[in-house]
């Protein structure tokens, strides 16, 4: 059986104490959502530190805390709200229909991105990246993390495959070429810091033209 990829115990912390940068967030709460036995697990952690929380010393408040939440409560009060629209794209996972969607964008033979606008972390971004069957990437490194989660299909590097629901965690010393092994499009959901860094020279001359 093969193995699951999922993020690492450090990401999953950081997840459920609320200190994961918003980008990285989302991924994770879509893997999560993909993996109800993990989604688990986070509550408990979440549990506990709400346990935690409960034994801490309290804090005094600011002394004009109570009028602001009473202006805040009046404010929202008077207002009436529609109901979030979901976006295009019903069959993500809840997670990610939270959020509008940009345009298909063409950026390869076989490859197109969609912007997802989650809240972004200085230039690190959630897009969908959809590629066909049979295809693959440039070999490329990273100018910071790449977080990806796959949504549906699933792709291969030179030493692992990732299917529905696995999460790859890549950094600058990544060095790797995703292909698609799966019969239909593999698309998944990725939090970019910068852009990708494509390989040798080629990689140089075709890197203006490779923005994700």
């Amino acid at each position: 059986m093969k193995a699951l990829r999922n993020p690492s115990e450090e990401r999953v912390l950081a997840y459920a104490a609320g200190n994961l940068s918003p980008p990285e967030a989302v991924v994770v709460a879509a893997h999560l959502a993909l993996r109800p036995a993990n989604d688990a697990w986070v509550r408990q952690l979440q549990a506990v530190g709400g346990e935690f929380l409960s034994d801490a010393a309290p804090t005094p408040m600011a002394d004009d805390a109570l009028a602001r939440a009473m202006a805040r409560i009046d404010t929202d009060a008077g207002e009436v709200k529609a109901p979030a629209p979901l976006n295009d794209m019903p069959e993500l996972p809840e997670p990610l229909r939270r959020y509008a969607l940009g345009r298909w964008r063409w950026i390869g033979p076989g490859m197109r991105v969609r912007d997802v606008h989650a809240p972004r972390d200085g230039d690190c971004r959630v897009i969908l990246l959809e590629i066909g069957p049979g295809r693959e990437t440039p070999r490329h490194t990273h100018g910071g993390v790449e977080l990806t989660c796959v949504l549906s299909g699933a792709y291969a590097t030179e030493t692992e495959r990732f299917d529905v629901g696995d999460l790859e965690e890549a950094d600058p010393e990544v060095l790797h070429q995703p292909r698609v092994v799966s019969d239909g499009p593999c698309l998944c959901v990725v939090a970019l810091d910068g852009q990708i860094q494509l390989e040798g020279w080629l990689g140089r001359l075709m890197q203006p033209f490779v923005r994700l």
